[in-house]
């Protein structure tokens, strides 16, 4: 489970809500990408949670580092 590290609700809803801000930036520009791809990018999101100042630069952050 990429968010069990994250501890309090707020943590949690934050993780999720700049998940699915990634997933659908990434989406919208690459249609077809399969479900192992949205699990990479939720690790990816867990790992970088504890740097973002919120949900807009979590997502943000998640997309580039998706695409590098």
């Amino acid at each position: 489970m990429p968010f069990s590290s994250l501890t309090g609700p707020v943590d949690l809803a934050r993780a999720h809500a700049a998940l699915e801000a990634a997933w659908t930036d990434i989406k919208t520009r690459k249609p077809i990408i399969d479900e192992r791809e949205r699990d990479r990018l939720a690790v990816i999101v867990a790992s970088l949670a504890p740097l973002a100042m919120d949900e807009e630069d979590l997502a943000q952050r998640a997309v580039e580092k998706f695409r590098a």
